[in-house]
């Protein structure tokens, strides 16, 4: 089980996270963007961040719709909307829960992965987050098949999202900004893929912190 403490304790890492990567993931972006991802996502998570206290007694689907429309109305780029419809979608199926199964948590992470495929149209291989954020789901979704805990496969998605980082760097950039620059896009990591595996990394991290059962 994950825990509604934990999905907070998840957002409140994954902001602190951004914010000690804020240059990194600016500097990723610079060399294939608009030079802004992590100004941008270190605003949109600060203010998350802000509001996290007054979500103490929130269900996990309202926490995850308020962490949408925070990062939406202060995010800029693309990050703003693909990240709010991450979290916008990763919401619906978990309404009113104040825990997560493994089947739950896998309905979470495919939920937003299919909001960010209808909202980016990126597919698999674009050098996008959708390449860090689709291996991820399959991981989770194989675990879960074979009996794993919940533990157990979020190791494996952390597995698979950075082996899907990685990939990203030798790829032609189809979506977005980098997609202008052509075969120069090939050789840089992509920015929204590293930060996707930040995130769950910091879904792992969170979720690992302490014995619950798990």
């Amino acid at each position: 089980m994950v825990t509604q403490a934990q999905i907070l304790k998840w957002l409140q890492t994954f902001a602190d996270e951004i914010e000690q990567h804020k240059d990194y993931l600016t500097e990723l972006d610079a060399a294939i963007g608009d030079a802004d991802h992590g100004i941008n996502m270190d605003r949109g998570f600060k203010k998350v961040n802000t509001q996290l206290p007054s979500l103490a007694d929130k269900d996990i689907g309202s926490i995850l719709k308020t962490v949408s429309m925070t990062l939406i109305s202060s995010v800029g780029g693309a990050s703003g909307p693909l990240y709010g419809t991450w979290f916008l979608r990763a919401s619906t199926p978990v309404t009113g829960k104040q825990e997560l199964t493994e089947q739950d948590l896998l309905n979470l992470l495919q939920a937003g992965l299919d909001g960010v495929l209808q909202r980016g149209k990126a597919q698999l291989g674009d050098k996008t987050m959708v390449d860090v954020l689709s291996p991820a789901v399959v991981a989770f979704g194989q675990a879960v098949g074979e009996g794993k805990s919940t533990l157990e496969a979020l190791h494996l998605v952390v597995v698979a999202a950075e082996q899907g980082m990685q990939e990203t760097t030798p790829m032609l950039a189809k979506k977005g900004r980098a997609s202008y620059l052509g075969a120069r896009s090939i050789g840089h990591q992509d920015p929204g893929a590293t930060s996707a595996c930040l995130m769950l990394k910091c879904l792992l991290d969170s979720t690992s912190s302490n014995d619950l059962g798990i």
